[in-house]
């Protein structure tokens, strides 16, 4: 039995469900009456108007008072009447019995239906890689292949995926995501759907996401590769190297670990750059090569990978605004080698004066590994300074009254002073290098593998990191801040953290407290993983979407299939035909005899499984001028087939692989409910 207490708590708590549902039921009523009570507002004063216009401005009182008594009074009874209605509509309802019981029942079904419901939306990345965007083609920075692996990796797995997507995308309720389906057309590129955009109607108008991406193939790469390999993770490799040894010793012994063939940075550059690619873990070490003394894993796994270049706003050559951005930047050699473990890290710190074109050089700090200055110089600006901004600078007119060093000295000894594969270490050198008007591939940032505050978003200042880690005092002479001693401090964040682990100094990675429990103790972690080999290896995709008891199947023709078969041929996964697969089976290889067969195929499994890949192969002859519409047309048609067969909630995804020198380009969208929700 219920207390008085609780009774009329329980009806209130109806009367708010009740009143909730009833004035969501009548929300459209209420705008059409307040629209209503809108014009009707307008004709009255539209009718005052002209009767004022009608009276002759000599005259202080109207022809016709009684007229408009009944004209006022006629208004009065209307906005009463109108008042009324609408009080009358915002009343709360009070329901009971069966009916409040249907309301109830309603709401709970709008709930549901709602809450599985996924949305897909893009964020700033994505957005500045948007062909939908109205930006100039110019100034679009495109995202990476690596990027949509993320993406459908999330789609399958969600938080059980090894990477997020969250650097360009967002996806709600990814659980919901019913399946996934990808079509690859390896062939065509994003200039292509730029310039024939009107034979793509199905794609513009059910695919809302399009963005252009930077593949493998623009530079002769593996587009498969790349989709199908995934990068081992830091926890990964540790737990293969604590069960088998070494990661080689784990690959002949399982199949769930594959070796890549080749890795190819993404990069157009005149100089064949391979930089390595840290905290992504995607970049391939020199098992040959020892640590230098002191260094508990690979300094290269520090190095920023080029998203994070990107990301860090660091001057850098892309495909887009990036490209004619920095056209008047050089790079600090005219050829790279691969840096690897034991290349040598140089600290880099630069200050700046205001001039009338922005901020200048004005001074220069580069110290080696034993804290030795190898080079130091002031700097005289091309434009004239407005101010030396000496609190910080350490710069005054008298220190630069008979300097004759310009920016183009410092260049050409950068050039002459720095190895081919040095590391460059500082705090936020994306401004340095800006300064410098040059651009560097191998990067290590303090601001980026030191985070105190647990927040990617918040960096610590190298004042507060030098206190907190080094326990030194720097940039606090009143004089400014001094070149040298930043650059040092730098240098010795990044050989603390090599003299200890991978996780050392970051908050976001091993939590707040546990940071400070390093903080006190600055203890090495003796079983850090130092297989420098590591890279090489990769989990297949295809293993993340079994682990999750669902099942993939790929289509294609035979050429197509042997180009994944080199990710299959020794894994430990259930890999049958299409004509054997059963439920047991967890990979279903579909052979077309022609591109029109795989999606035809496609089409009608694609609903059977969580994942399927359709990959179209087109050859030069389909791509060539004479008819290269006619394949447009046919590509378009294959899109819409693929959609009209999805299930709702499905995620599509359409791959331009891209060609030499053409970036490719990615469409993507969740196919939609056809009504709308009703109460």
């Amino acid at each position: 039995m219920l207390t008085e207490k609780q009774r009329l708590r329980i009806e209130k708590k109806e009367k708010k469900i009740a009143a909730f549902l009833q004035i969501a039921k009548l929300n459209d009523e209420d705008k059409a009456k307040a629209l209503k009570l809108k014009k009707s507002m307008e004709s009255c004063s539209n009718n005052e108007a002209e009767v004022s216009a009608a009276q002759s401005p000599r005259r202080k009182r109207t022809c016709s008072e009684s007229q408009n008594d009944e004209i006022s009074t006629s208004l009065n009874e209307t906005n009463s009447s109108e008042n009324h209605e609408t009080e009358q509509a915002n009343k709360k309802p009070r329901l009971v019995g069966e009916e409040y019981q249907k309301l109830r029942q309603q709401l709970r079904e709008r709930k549901k239906l709602l809450t599985s419901i996924p949305r897909f939306r893009i964020k700033g990345a994505g957005e500045n890689a948007s062909l939908t965007k109205n930006i100039d083609p110019r100034a679009r920075v495109p995202i990476f292949l690596s990027d949509i692996q993320h993406l459908l990796m999330y789609s399958l797995v969600g938080n059980g995926a090894p990477y997020s997507p969250s650097r360009w995308c967002h996806l709600e309720k990814y659980n919901k995501v019913s399946h996934t389906v990808v079509f690859i057309v390896e062939g065509l590129s994003m200039y292509h759907f730029s310039s024939y955009e009107s034979l793509f109607p199905n794609i513009t108008d059910l695919l809302e996401h399009r963005l252009e991406v930077v593949t493998p193939a623009t530079i002769g790469g593996s587009v498969i590769e790349q989709l199908a390999a995934v990068p081992l993770t830091t926890s990964e490799r540790r737990k293969l190297i604590d069960k088998y040894g070494s990661l080689s010793v784990a690959e002949k012994k399982t199949g769930d670990i594959v070796k890549l063939l080749k890795y190819v940075f993404p990069m157009q550059s005149s100089v064949n750059i391979k930089p390595k690619n840290s905290l992504e873990n995607d970049k391939i070490e020199d098992s040959s090569i020892e640590l230098p003394p002191g260094d508990k894993f690979p300094r290269t796994q520090l190095l920023l990978s080029l998203s994070q270049l990107i990301d860090e706003n660091y001057p850098l050559r892309w495909p887009g605004a990036l490209d004619s951005k920095y056209n008047n930047y050089i790079n600090t050699k005219d050829v790279y080698l691969e840096a690897t473990p034991k290349s040598p890290m140089f600290g880099l710190d630069c200050e700046m004066c205001t001039t009338t074109e922005g901020r200048e050089l004005t001074r220069i700090c580069i110290v080696d590994e034993q804290m030795n200055v190898v080079y130091e110089t002031l700097v005289k600006p091309e434009n004239k300074i407005v101010n030396y901004l000496t609190e910080y600078s350490g710069i005054t007119e008298k220190l630069l009254e008979n300097v004759t060093t310009k920016l183009c000295d410092v260049q050409e000894k950068i050039k002459e002073l720095l190895p081919s594969d040095a590391i460059l270490v500082g705090q936020s050198l994306c401004v340095d290098l800006d300064a410098l008007k040059m651009m560097h591939p191998y990067i290590i940032d303090t601001s980026v593998i030191f985070n105190i505050t647990g927040n990617r978003n918040h960096k610590s200042k190298l004042q507060v990191l030098a206190r907190e880690f080094l326990n030194e005092r720097i940039q606090e002479k009143k004089g400014g801040h001094c070149p040298t001693e930043d650059a040092r401090a730098a240098l010795k964040l990044a050989q603390l953290k090599l003299a200890n682990s991978i996780d050392f100094g970051d908050a976001f990675v091993v939590g707040q407290q546990n940071l400070e429990e390093m903080l006190r103790k600055q203890k090495p972690d003796n079983n850090l993983v130092r297989d420098d080999d590591s890279y090489n290896f990769g989990v297949t995709i295809f293993k993340h979407v079994a682990k999750d008891k669902k099942t993939v199947s790929i289509v294609g023709t035979k050429e197509v299939l042997n180009d994944y078969s080199k990710y299959l041929m020794t894994s430990s996964l259930s890999i049958m035909d299409d004509a054997n697969f059963s439920k047991d089976d967890k990979v279903r290889l579909v052979t077309g005899n022609s591109n029109k067969h795989v999606v035809a195929r496609a089409s009608e499994i694609s609903m059977e499984h969580a994942l399927t890949i359709c990959h179209v192969k087109l050859t030069p002859e389909k791509v060539s001028e004479e008819n290269l519409e006619k394949t447009c047309r046919n590509i378009n048609k294959w899109v819409n087939k693929l959609w009209e067969r999805m299930a709702v909630n499905g995620l599509a995804c359409v791959i331009f692989s891209g060609h030499n020198n053409a970036n490719g380009a990615c469409f993507l969208n969740l196919k939609k409910e056809i009504t709308p929700l009703q109460m």
